[in-house]
């Protein structure tokens, strides 16, 4: 691992696959969000906004399923 950036409270590390690892003073891993913190504020990452969830396209499904239960029903009440 190249170190990147090192303080007196943790050093960035970076991986051969370009990830980057952080460990804090006492060679403690940080994980989690300390990391992404960490990462951050030294500029290494940038966090995107979550896509939005389409519940428009959960609901059109579901019609659609109650329909071809309906139809699964009748030919079968037919034979």
């Amino acid at each position: 691992m190249k170190t990147v950036k090192e303080t007196e409270s943790y050093a960035i590390l970076q991986k051969r696959n370009g990830r980057y690892a952080v460990r804090a003073k006492g060679r403690k891993w940080l994980n989690a969000d300390e990391k992404v913190q960490v990462l951050l504020e030294a500029g290494l990452i940038k966090l995107t906004e979550p896509k939005p969830a389409e519940p428009e396209a959960v609901a059109e499904e579901a019609p659609a399923e109650e329909a071809a239960a309906e139809e699964a029903a009748e030919e079968t009440t037919e034979e």
